[in-house]
Order: structure tokens, then C-alpha cells, then sequence
């Protein structure tokens, strides 16, 4: 597994959840951003309307290693599909895939901020 990724169990396999740029792009597309996600998901018009989002999150985010793996591999994977991730779960997986969600969003979007030395910002004996 890698650092930057969540990993969830659908239908007995494990899968990677990775947010990549692409995926970001395509949340971006279909959300208007990253930061409207929560708000789209928290107030979805019904709850059939509510799994979708959630399974195309799942879907989308579990097929980004996949993806890459196929990208650098002859051993080509096939691609997790809605209709499996529909078949092979029960509704009360999806609250820890929700978590795993988040967990993957927040990795890939860490961001390390280090602090400068800057005199403006010193304490000064008085």
C-alpha cells in the first residue's frame, strides 16, 4: 500500500484508494471542486442519488492504482466497475468506505508547510 492511499475490502479483495490529479480533475468536473464534495454528498436530493455519488467515488478512486499499474504493465488489471462495487457490498460498508474516502482525499492532499526563519516574526527580549 502506499502512504498516500486508503485501502477498502469490496467482495472480499482489497483495493487502493488513491486521489491523483486525474481523479481530482474529474471531481472537480462533476463537483466543481474538492471543497464541494462534502456539501454534494451531505445534501444529495435522495437517498438513491446519495449511493451513486458515493459509488462513483469508490469506483473512481479504487481505479486510479489500477490504472497505473496498467500504465507501467504488460499484466494489465481490469478495472472495478459501479455495477460490481453495487453487487458486492451491502449499504452498511458504505459508512467505512466513506471513511476511506476521506482518508485517501486527505493523503493526497496533505500538504507539509515549513516555517522560514523571518526576523518579523521573532520574539524579541525586552
Amino acid at each position: 500500500m502506499n502512504e498516500r492511499s486508503a485501502v477498502v475490502t469490496i467482495g472480499g479483495e482489497e483495493y487502493e484508494m488513491l486521489l491523483t490529479t486525474k481523479a481530482t480533475k474529474e471531481i472537480a468536473k462533476r463537483y466543481g471542486g474538492l471543497e464541494n464534495l462534502g456539501d454534494k454528498l451531505m445534501n444529495s436530493e435522495n437517498f438513491e442519488q446519495a449511493l451513486d455519488e458515493i459509488v462513483w467515488l469508490i469506483v473512481l478512486l479504487c481505479n486510479q492504482p489500477i490504472q497505473i499499474h496498467n500504465l507501467r504493465s504488460e499484466d494489465k488489471k481490469p478495472l472495478l466497475t459501479a455495477e460490481e462495487v453495487e453487487l458486492l457490498t451491502v449499504p452498511s460498508d458504505l459508512a467505512e468506505y466513506k471513511n476511506a474516502i476521506m482518508a485517501a482525499m486527505t493523503k493526497g492532499t496533505n500538504r507539509v508547510i515549513q516555517s522560514e526563519d523571518n526576523p518579523k516574526n521573532a520574539v524579541t527580549a525586552e
